[in-house]
């Protein structure tokens, strides 16, 4: 899929700001396939329950710069099912190797501190 890049810049009252921002406030709320009105057109976008977000304030010339940025991959999510797999390493018919003696169960051997106050108490 090639990359695409869609800006539209106008003077705007500040009541259509409020319509524009409310319009994507509710596709954002509603997620899936989302519609914006947007000029002379329509903008649909497929937005995910999971997104990333910025928002910047920039003040110098004489102006206000206020930049508001929503992110997310252009992939559909993995399922729940690859996603605790790719998490876990756990896979269908794959056992996990018991932990060895000594060792807690994530591979790792007591800490120095814990090795001291063993010594010391024996």
């Amino acid at each position: 899929m090639k990359d695409l890049k869609f800006e539209q810049k106008r003077s705007l009252s500040r009541l259509e700001a409020a319509d524009q921002l409310t319009a994507l406030a509710a596709a954002l709320r509603e997620g899936g396939e989302a519609e914006l009105e947007l000029g002379s057109g329509t903008l649909s976008l497929r937005i995910p329950d999971d997104l990333r977000g910025e928002i910047e304030v920039g003040i110098g010339d004489g102006e206000i710069e206020l930049e508001i940025e929503f992110k997310w991959p252009t992939a559909p999510p993995r399922t729940a099912q690859s996603r605790t797999v790719a998490a876990t390493g756990k896979a269908k018919g794959r056992k996990k190797a018991p932990a060895e003696p000594g060792r807690g169960s994530t591979g790792t051997s007591r800490s120095r501190t814990a090795k001291r106050s063993a010594s010391k108490t024996s």
